[in-house]
This record gives C-alpha cells, structure tokens and sequence, in this order.
C-alpha cells in the first residue's frame, strides 16, 4: 500500500488530489451548439489537466472554432446535423461506435447528440447492463408546437432513459427530465467562464474565433471608442442585439419595440449581429421605416462589440442565448430579455425580463433603462457580483470526475 488516495472508480485522480488519472478516457459528444461547445471546451481543458483523456466528437468544424485539440483534448469530426436523415445518421452513428469502443464514459451534450450516442453505445432505455456509461447534459429545453412537439417528446423521453445520468443546465430541465422517466437528473454546473476572451461569429454555425490576448484599461477603452466610432453611435445610448437572422427569432418584432425609444434624445442606435435568411426583409424594413438600426452582418468581435455597448436587447430565444448572457452579465452590460426561459433563475436581478411576444413591452423596457442611469448602474453591480459568485471550471471539472467515478462503480458492481 502506498497511502494513494483512491477514488470509488478505482482510479486515482489528477493534480486537485496529487496523482494523474491513468487509464481513464472520456468522449464527449456535441452537435453545433455554441453553448455546448463552450461546456465542453471547459470540461476538456480541466480533464485533461487532470490527465484524464478526453477525445472530442462534433462537426469537422467545431474544433477549429472552439479549440479542443489546443485544450489538450483529441477531436474526432463526426458529422452531427440539426436534423434527422437516415443517411446522416446512420453515418454519425457508425462513426461514433468507432470512437467509443475504447472509452470508461461517454458523455453527449444535448439531446441530439444524445440520441446519436446512446445509439452508438447500445444504451436502451431502462437497460439493467452496459459496458460504457453515457452520461447526457441537456442544456436547454427544445421549444416546439404542434405535431412536432409530440416527436421532440418522444426523443427527449427516449434520451433521458437511455442515460445513466442527466446533468440539467436549470432546474427546469432536471424536472423535465425527472417527468420524462430518467433513472437519475441533477443539476449541472455549466461554466463558461473559458469563453470570455473570445471573440464569437453570430452566425447558422455558430463558430467562435481564436482567444485574444487581455487588454489594459486604456487599451479596452480605447478600442470601445473605435467601435463605437466605427458604428456610429456618437455620444447617445448603444445597444446591442446578437442571434441568427431566421424566423421565429424575434428580431422583427425588435424592429417594431424599437420605436418606443426611437423619440429619445440623443438617439439611440440598436445594432444586430448576425445573419440569417431574414436579413434583406429586415433591411428593407430598416430602410423604408427609418429606423434607427444597423444590420452588421457576421461578426468576429462579439467581446468587443458587447465592450462597448451600453445595453444588451435580447427579443427571443435561441440556442446560444445563456452563452451570450452570461458574457453580459460579466462585462456588467444591462440586458433586457424577452421570454427568458430558465434565465431568471441564474441571473436573478441581473437581468430585466418582459414576455416573449409582446414588441411593446420590450420597447418600454429598453426605454425606462436608458432613461435611468442609477438603474442600469444597480444592475451592473448586480451583474457583476452574481458573476463573481458563479461556479468555476474547477467546480465543473469536479463534479464531472466525481459522476463519472460514480457511474464507473457501479458499472463494476453490475459486472
């Protein structure tokens, strides 16, 4: 006996205890999710510091965009579409059945790639044995209507109990996925503080640029006036909007909320960063209407963009939209948001949230910030002591090591 302390997988843990964690390999499983990627880049940095190995499975793009492979982690491009098609998926399927042959766990990030994984890995729901344990992080609830609606229930369901385990972003996700049947949901520490030095394209793909080096205050300061300058936001209020330009976004009725501060002196300038298949018809709107808005296409600069706003303006829900809040929420910009999901919960006062659907409501949110400095100044503190307090990478590593070591025993005892 040499007095190592060992963990119930029977592996010995990395530097956080002293001793490299030989022999474990870990597959994480993404689709094109910004946020995902995000998680996964902060679990794939601390794991691998932790001598865990990590090998990463996503879209060819995503390691280019996220930077897996300079984290320390192996990539694996596995083509994993938004949409279902036999072809594709059979594809993705074979392709991960090759990657995770070799793994201790496989870990899939959001239902999609869950999906896909389970079905690599033989998971069937309620199933009493299986050699590799899959753990599942869902990272925000699907939003459909209609028809569609009944068969995104049936794959969450399906999902949740082929999992060993399901690491909810929000309580609202684990007691969804708790109703769905899953045999164990808990809440997940999703951290995304790895992403703050990187700028972000707003675009279907949802790719991020390389890290930039930080900057001195009078650099960041500097730079916040060529932005602004560049925009051409002069002295008044900017505000900033980011998300892909498709339908159902809620950027036309931005447009429309817009014209309850569009009367305010100075003016203010709302910019939109993103593109998407509604771009020309909201152009045209921009034009024929006045409107005091800037379309500013793809952008690579999301850090330094938000830098130099004044107010972020959420008007609906997409994927990335926890991603894009919380670097808000860290550079102390107000946000107000419409339909806000399980936001309020994380960020609590630090955000300003109005109904989903309602152009008037938004419009009069933005406008009674911009109108009370002492407000927005409040919020901001808010923000950045909430930020402060928010779980590190360290937290996020762990509590993954510790689920894996769990499952990793009982695996063995099934044995």
């Amino acid at each position: 006996m040499n007095g190592t302390p060992v963990p119930p997988s029977g592996r010995p843990h990395g530097p956080a205890r002293g001793f490299p964690n030989r022999g474990l390999h870990s597959v994480h499983v993404i689709g094109g999710g910004v946020g995902a990627g995000a998680h996964v880049l902060v679990l794939a940095r601390g794991l691998a510091a932790r001598g865990v190995g990590v090998t990463v499975c996503g879209p060819s793009g995503a390691d280019s965009g996220f930077g897996f492979t300079a984290a320390g982690a192996r990539f694996a491009p596995v083509e994993i579409g938004r949409r279902a098609s036999a072809r594709g998926d059979a594809a993705a399927v074979a392709a991960l059945r090759a990657v995770c042959a070799g793994a201790d766990v496989v870990h899939a990030h959001g239902v999609r790639a869950g999906l896909l994984a389970s079905v690599a890995v033989g998971a069937a729901p309620l199933a009493p044995r299986r050699r590799v344990p899959l753990v599942v992080t869902w990272h925000a609830a699907a939003r459909a209507e209609g028809p569609r609606a009944r068969l995104v229930e049936l794959l969450e369901r399906r999902v949740v109990r082929a999992a060993d385990l399901v690491l909810g972003a929000s309580s609202a996700v684990v007691d969804r996925a708790r109703a769905l049947g899953a045999r164990d949901a808990r809440l997940a520490s999703v951290v995304l503080t790895g992403l703050s030095g990187l700028s972000r394209s707003c675009g279907p793909s949802g790719s991020c640029g390389a890290a930039e080096p930080p900057e001195g205050v009078e650099e960041t300061e500097r730079r916040r006036r060529k932005v602004r300058e560049e925009l051409g936001a002069g002295d008044g209020p900017l505000l900033l909007s980011v998300g892909r330009l498709g339908a159902h976004r809620g950027f036309d009725g931005l447009l429309d909320a817009c014209r309850a501060w569009q009367d305010l002196r100075p003016q203010p300038l709302l910019v939109i960063a993103g593109e998407g298949g509604r771009r020309a018809a909201l152009q045209g709107r921009v034009e024929r209407e006045r409107l005091p808005v800037r379309l500013l296409g793809l952008r690579d600069d999301f850090t330094h963009l938000l830098a130099a706003a004044d107010l972020m303006v959420l008007p609906g829900r997409w994927e990335a939209r926890t991603l894009v809040v919380r670097e808000a929420v860290r550079a102390g910009v107000p946000v107000v948001a419409a339909g806000a999901g399980g936001l309020p919960e994380v960020l609590r006062e630090a955000v300003a949230v109005v109904p989903q659907g309602n152009p008037a409501a938004l419009g009069r949110a933005v406008a009674a910030l911009l109108e009370d400095p002492a407000r927005r100044a409040g919020i901001a503190r808010s923000a950045q002591a909430l930020a402060d307090a928010w779980p590190t990478e360290d937290d996020a590593v762990a509590q993954v090591l510790s689920s894996y070591d769990e499952l990793l025993q009982r695996s063995a005892v099934r044995r």
